[in-house]
């Protein structure tokens, strides 16, 4: 779908009757990266998947700041309205999670639940966000200037993937990975990453959306990041995933369905 700088690619799963659930995906993940998990939520959940800017086959004709935080939550948006979507459920994973965060505390009637995987409200000061902002640039230019599938090798060395590296699917992740565009990615992580995104603390303590934060057990960095977002705002809930890492919906699909399910299935209050 095309309108203003974007073409959007993205897929539709389940009946168009049933509640919707917008799921984004991770850096250089891509529409496909929930498959496994949409398979079982079809059945009660019409399921819209997106490619987002910078990744799989979603276009983008303008400048570096379309691939941006507001603007692409409001691109989003903007999707949604072509699809006659007034509100739905979202599944954000990592950077998809982040996006997930902006678009409930900004849009809040939008988005009546959400469930943030391995996520963060980005960094709380503007030297943290500049520091991370110089290894963002950085690792960048790493992809236009070294073979790609070395990058990947090198990303997923980080100590967030030590278990996903386990993982049998692991290898048939790399695949998919590497359908994507260095050239695209790099513009992604120039301006999507943690370190160029606003700040969302202060606004994560106003939220009154239900929000469900899943962390996984061996995810160290992120069970505190998460424990601190759900000591400041009432309505948000961690659940900590047994066996993962990072990844939980690739790790254990079934016990990420069974969450996502039962969280969406209740009424939320009033």
């Amino acid at each position: 779908m095309t309108f203003d700088n974007y073409q959007f690619h993205y897929s539709l799963s389940g009946s168009a009757d049933k509640p919707i659930i917008l799921f984004l995906h991770g850096f250089m993940g891509d529409c496909n990266e929930f498959n496994q998990v949409i398979s079982f939520l079809s059945d009660q959940f019409c399921c819209l998947a997106v490619d987002l800017p910078g990744h799989g086959q979603t276009k983008v004709m303008g400048g570096d700041e379309c691939y941006k935080m507001g603007n692409t939550a409001h691109a989003l948006l903007h999707l949604l309205e072509q699809l006659s979507i007034e509100k739905c459920f979202l599944v954000g994973y990592s950077m998809g999670g982040r996006l997930a965060l902006y678009l409930t505390l900004y849009f809040p009637e939008r988005f009546p639940k959400v469930v943030l995987e391995s996520a963060s409200p980005g960094l709380k000061t503007e030297r943290e966000r500049w520091k991370r902002l110089q290894r963002d640039l950085e690792l960048s230019q790493e992809l236009l200037t070294t073979n790609f599938s070395a990058f990947l090798t090198n990303w997923y060395n980080q100590q967030l993937f030590v278990s996903l590296k386990k993982h049998p699917k692991f290898e048939q992740m790399i695949e998919s990975r590497l359908q994507n565009h260095p050239f695209e990615l790099a513009k992604s992580l120039r301006n999507l990453s943690t370190g160029c995104q606003p700040s969302l603390w202060e606004a994560l303590k106003q939220n009154q959306n239900p929000l469900l934060l899943l962390v996984g057990e061996y995810d160290n960095k992120f069970r505190i990041i998460n424990s601190e977002m759900a000591s400041l705002c009432g309505a948000a809930k961690v659940n900590l995933i047994s066996n993962c890492g990072h990844n939980i919906h690739l790790e254990n699909p079934r016990v990420f369905f069974d969450q996502v399910r039962q969280f969406l299935a209740k009424p939320v209050p009033s």
